[in-house]
C-alpha cells in the first residue's frame, strides 16, 4: 500500500480528493477523520495541515502527497516534486495598506512584513536589492496593519477579496504556485510501481480536461481545408455519411485552441459540430 497525504480542508484538499476520485479511486472521506483507505486501489489517504506534509514525505511518514509549491519551496524540498497538477493555483503577494503610496518595492527598505513564507519573501526581497524586517506569523496575516505589527503583509491571494475586505491593495507578486504531487525519494520497488500507476491515471485526467471530441459534417470537398485544422491524436477519422459526397470527421481540440479552430472549420465549410467532453484520455 502507498500512502498518500494531502490537506485536510479548504480548496486544496477538495481539488486534490477530485483528483483522486476522477482517477477512478474510490474511497470514504469524512471531516472527523484523519486518514482513509481507498476500496478498490492500495492507496492509504492521510488528512494533514498542509505545511507538514513536505516533511512528512521526506521523512518517510508518508510516500507521497499533494502540496502547494509555495509550501514546498519555503520549506526549501522543491526536489520532492514529481509532477505539477495544474490546479489550486494561487500567488504569494505582497500587499500594502490601500491608503498608502507604492511607487515600487524600494519603498519596502526599511520596513516591517507580516509573513508566514519568509524565506520565500526574503529571496524576493534580495534579488530586488530591498531590506526589510520580516515578521515570521502563522494565520491572520491580513491584520498585522491595522494593528500596528507591520508596514505591509506577504501572503497568499486567490481572488484578493480577503485582502481587500481587510483594508489592502495587492502590490507585488512574488511567487506563483499551484499543486504539486511529490514522493519520497527512497520509495521501494513496489511503491513505486504503485507511484506509477498512479502518475498514468493523472496524466490520462489532465489530458481529457484540456482537450475535447469535436464530431462534424462536412463536404467531401471541403476535407482537404478541414484535415489540416484537426490533427486529432494522430489524425482525424473521417466516415462517409448516407448523403452522397459528405463525411462524417472526428477529432480530438485542445481546449486552449478550440474557438479559433471551430471558427475555421466553419468557414471552411464544416455543418453540425458537435463538441463532447473527454472523461480519461490515454496517448
Amino acid at each position: 500500500m502507498i500512502r498518500l497525504a494531502i490537506q485536510k480542508s479548504g480548496r486544496l484538499s477538495d481539488d486534490s480528493l477530485k483528483l483522486i476520485r476522477e482517477c477512478g479511486i474510490s474511497f470514504i472521506s469524512t471531516t472527523s477523520k484523519l486518514k482513509t483507505e481507498a476500496t478498490n486501489f492500495p492507496l492509504e489517504i492521510l488528512f494533514l495541515r498542509d505545511d507538514d506534509i513536505p516533511g512528512y514525505v521526506a521523512d518517510g511518514v508518508a510516500d507521497i502527497g499533494i502540496v502547494g509549491q509555495n509550501v514546498l519551496v519555503e520549506e526549501g524540498l522543491q526536489r520532492l516534486t514529481v509532477k505539477n497538477l495544474g490546479f489550486s493555483k494561487c500567488r504569494l503577494s505582497l500587499a500594502v495598506s490601500k491608503g498608502d503610496t507604492y511607487p515600487d518595492v524600494s519603498s519596502l527598505q526599511g520596513k516591517s512584513i507580516a509573513t508566514s513564507y519568509p524565506n520565500l519573501l526574503q529571496e524576493f526581497l534580495t534579488s530586488k536589492g530591498v531590506t526589510a524586517d520580516i515578521h515570521t506569523i502563522s494565520g491572520s496575516v491580513e491584520i498585522a496593519p491595522s494593528i500596528g505589527l507591520a508596514d505591509a503583509v506577504c501572503d497568499i491571494v486567490s481572488s484578493g477579496s480577503t485582502l481587500i475586505s481587510n483594508g489592502l491593495r495587492e502590490v507585488e507578486t512574488v511567487f506563483k504556485s499551484e499543486a504539486v504531487l511529490i514522493a519520497n525519494q527512497n520509495l521501494g520497488q513496489e511503491k513505486n510501481r504503485l507511484l506509477q500507476q498512479l502518475l498514468f491515471r493523472m496524466e490520462a485526467v489532465q489530458k481529457a480536461q484540456k482537450s475535447k471530441y469535436v464530431v462534424l459534417n462536412a463536404p467531401n470537398s471541403a476535407i482537404p481545408q478541414i484535415k489540416p485544422l484537426l490533427p486529432g491524436i494522430k489524425s482525424p477519422t473521417i466516415i462517409p455519411l448516407a448523403t452522397e459526397g459528405w463525411s462524417s470527421l472526428h477529432s480530438v481540440v485542445n481546449e486552449d485552441d478550440f474557438w479559433d479552430i471551430i471558427q475555421k472549420l466553419k468557414e471552411a465549410g464544416a455543418e453540425g459540430i458537435l463538441v463532447v467532453p473527454i472523461e480519461k484520455m490515454i496517448s
